[in-house]
């Protein structure tokens, strides 16, 4: 059975906070075109165009800064407009939809910063979103590994 709880090693985290904020937020780019931008382009995506966002992984110190354009998403060193901060153990809880986000942010373990309303736009997006349209974009070993820890 997989941890949902790992414990980062405090000499890891110090490593992660040293490295560039460009290649992460590039690879995360990346892979969120490849899962996320084609069933996003299913829903009301457009008041996501043109704004600034980053999330940021309280517990590794880092934390990816992106855009979405009309072509999916982009890296972006800008200031954001919304930032969601939370461990990395509680952004897998949520992907892995074993949390939801409400309960987190009452909780204090998610919290998002800046505009509110973007806030409430991207959750209600991302609660549309049909995992199952997510996971089939997966190499085949990723998404049995998803559908793994989303069944736990």
């Amino acid at each position: 059975m997989l941890n949902l709880n790992p414990a980062f090693p405090p000499l890891l985290a110090s490593l992660v906070t040293r490295l560039p904020a460009a290649p992460p937020s590039l690879a995360f780019s990346l892979a969120a075109n490849r899962l996320l931008w084609p069933a996003l382009k299913a829903l009301d995506w457009q008041p996501l165009t043109g704004r600034r966002y980053a999330i940021r992984v309280k517990d590794l110190g880092f934390s990816l800064r992106f855009t979405v354009t009309q072509r999916g998403f982009a890296p972006d060193s800008g200031v954001p407009e919304l930032t969601i901060s939370a461990t990395a153990r509680d952004f897998m809880l949520l992907l892995t939809r074993r949390e939801d986000p409400d309960t987190l942010f009452f909780s204090r373990r998610l919290v998002s910063e800046g505009d509110t309303e973007l806030g409430l736009t991207v959750k209600n997006l991302l609660d549309a979103l049909d995992p199952e349209a997510v996971l089939h974009r997966l190499p085949l070993p990723l998404a049995r590994a998803a559908q793994h820890l989303m069944a736990a």
